[in-house]
């Protein structure tokens, strides 16, 4: 079957179910063989800027078309029998409205599947989804089993060993401060933490400054969309900046953290099980193993 995947989760799931997708977007870069294969889509923002540059940028291409464009030949070529696209963010991957124009302005025999996960279950309902679509129900069974039994065990030490939950915040934009949502605030809580400024599921949003200084929590995790780990450190003015900074208790107590939001965060694969280990490991380092420093880093470390 020849699958085409239009964003890095989708690709992710794919590989995890043992198929080898035809093309991918030009996000996909986990596993690393997927950089090797066709891209299929463009993004009109640098991801390279600033997050006040690449804010403006998004805006500028939403009044414009959009912030992607597909590859109709290179879809073409590849001749898809299945084509994954996605319901969640306009601004995290190309939007299904254009691939199923795409899918018949093209003429193409092709079935469109889309995700728009909100919680981990709705992760791991589309992985079946996939294995379903592929031949490969079976193996997708078996991943899920495998991923819920990791939440089940995460959850089952945070009961048993943690008394105090700190209240937590992730970001997953810093200029201007967006709050994470969707499957974030479900898996701090089963990690031992509290999540007080969105509830399961609810979109990501912009929040003002005073919102996260009053809620002024114990942890705070910068996870920008679409950045790295050393973007997100490069780029960590944009929260440290800010009047008041120094006074959130995260801040005076040492517990804030730059996380590889592009890989670990924002990305409703398989791997956001591995995130739920190291949200569990940040918001309790004696019971949990902390994340590897290729993943977070405190700001403490970042500033000595």
């Amino acid at each position: 079957m020849n699958v085409v995947s239009l964003l890095p989760s989708a690709t992710e799931i794919v590989y995890a179910l043992g198929l080898d997708p035809v093309g991918v977007s030009h996000e996909c870069d986990y596993p690393p063989e997927a950089t090797e294969k066709p891209t299929v889509n463009r993004s009109r923002v640098d991801p390279e800027a600033s997050s006040s540059e690449i804010n403006e940028q998004v805006a500028t291409a939403e009044d414009d078309g959009g912030v992607y464009a597909i590859d109709r030949e290179t879809l073409a070529t590849l001749d898809p029998d299945l084509v994954v696209s996605q319901g969640i963010c306009d601004v995290c991957a190309v939007d299904e409205v254009l691939v199923r124009e795409a899918v018949d302005e093209l003429g193409l025999d092709a079935a469109v599947l889309t995700t728009d996960p909100h919680s981990l279950d709705d992760v791991f309902t589309d992985i079946q989804r996939l294995g379903d679509a592929t031949g490969r129900s079976e193996r997708a069974r078996e991943l899920v089993a495998d991923l819920r039994e990791r939440v089940a065990a995460v959850e089952r030490t945070a009961t048993a060993h943690v008394s105090e939950r700190p209240s937590v915040a992730v970001l997953d934009w810093m200029d201007p401060v967006m709050v994470a949502g969707h499957w974030i605030p479900e898996m701090v809580e089963t990690a031992g933490g509290e999540y007080g400024l969105a509830d399961p599921g609810a979109r990501s949003r912009p929040r003002e400054w005073r919102e996260i200084r009053e809620y002024d929590p114990d942890v705070l995790v910068a996870a920008p969309c679409g950045f790295g780990l050393d973007q997100t450190i490069e780029n960590i003015g944009d929260l440290t900046d800010r009047e008041g900074w120094a006074d959130l208790t995260a801040v005076r107590e040492g517990r804030v953290y730059a996380l590889d939001g592009h890989h670990y965060v924002n990305r409703p694969g398989p791997r956001l099980v591995e995130t739920l280990e190291f949200l569990a490991g940040v918001c309790h380092p004696d019971t949990f193993a902390s994340p590897p420093s290729d993943v977070a880093r405190s700001l403490t470390e970042v500033t000595a």
